[in-house]
């Protein structure tokens, strides 16, 4: 098993993703995707339940619609990496974020237990990925109408993350 995942060539993902793969820091995407975890529950140590459900301007998500939109990516995320490293052929669907978030009920929930949903998730997927060989990272597969590599799907979703946690820290965070 690899010890670490080389960061992908701009033709193992969608030029759509480019933007967020700019922002994601070298090195080991293992690492990052731990630290994101941690760096997400310090963010949320002095937020309450009611500041949580707060939006930073009318018609945005909530930081716990935020925060559910995060544990949805993770787990449709994990679950196209498990698809590719098996060598799944059949495109996989996209899906309507809005409609995951307006379906979750994200903000009747306690916080704490939403940022254990998350931590448990993502836990989850790190140990699936530190299960890939470097054959499985090297595999393509089809979501949403893209093709990308494994190795390019992993990079994506933390970068996708690390475009949530500076919306967090800039617009939400700062609002108070």
């Amino acid at each position: 098993m690899p010890t670490a995942i080389n960061r992908p060539s701009e033709e193992e993902y969608p030029a759509i993703y480019q933007d967020y793969m700019d922002r994601l820091p070298e090195g080991d995407i293992l690492y990052i995707l731990e630290k994101q975890a941690v760096d997400l529950r310090y963010m949320f140590r002095h937020i309450s339940d009611e500041r949580a459900e707060e939006a930073y301007a009318e018609g945005k998500w909530t930081m716990k619609e935020l925060l559910q939109h995060l544990i949805d990516a993770e787990r449709i995320f994990g679950y196209r990496a498990l698809c590719f490293s098996r060598g799944e052929e059949t495109p996989l669907p996209g899906w309507d974020e809005a409609r995951y978030v307006y379906n979750s009920l994200a903000n009747i929930r306690p916080l704490e237990n939403i940022l254990d949903e998350y931590e448990l998730t993502r836990r989850s997927n790190l140990a699936m990925f530190r299960s890939f060989t470097f054959e499985m990272l090297n595999n393509y597969g089809q979501a949403s109408g893209r093709t990308l590599s494994l190795r390019g799907l992993i990079h994506v979703m933390a970068a996708h993350e690390l475009h949530h946690m500076h919306m967090l820290e800039n617009y939400y965070l700062k609002k108070k």
